[in-house]
Formats: C-alpha cells, sequence, structure tokens
C-alpha cells in the first residue's frame, strides 16, 4: 500500500512541476487561449451554418412567389 502511495505522490509532484513550469513560460496560458479560440470558431461555423440555412429558405421563398407571380401573370393574359 506504501508503494502505491508513494507512486500516486510522485506522480502528483511531477504534474504540478510541469504545471509550474509550462504556467511560467506560457504554454498553460496558450493552451486555454488555444481551447477558447477552437471554442469560438466552432460557435462562428454553426452559426454560418444556421445563416446559410436561412439564406437557402428565403430564395427558395423568392423562387416561389416569382412562379406564382408568372402563373397569375399568364391566367391574367388568357
Amino acid at each position: 500500500m506504501d508503494l502505491a502511495v508513494d507512486t500516486h505522490m510522485g506522480r502528483l509532484t511531477v504534474l504540478l512541476a510541469l504545471v509550474g513550469c509550462l504556467g511560467g513560460c506560457g504554454l498553460a496560458g496558450s493552451g486555454a487561449a488555444a481551447t477558447a479560440g477552437a471554442a469560438s470558431e466552432a460557435r462562428q461555423a454553426a452559426e454560418a451554418q444556421q445563416t446559410e440555412a436561412r439564406v437557402k429558405q428565403q430564395i427558395d421563398a423568392s423562387y416561389q412567389k416569382a412562379a406564382e407571380q408568372r402563373r397569375a401573370a399568364e391566367a391574367d393574359g388568357q
């Protein structure tokens, strides 16, 4: 049991030392910034897809309206 605790404490010590080093040179902040940037890009991509879907719906509605107007004009001309 003592060996398992010592191994665990050793790993924890190494992890804390690594985090301290990374924090000191700015890599930890860079990782956080990269994660935030990736989340922002994912959100922007989702918004772009929603915008694209809305534009396609508007185009389809315009085509349908134009077709209805043509049919109405043809009916009036006959």
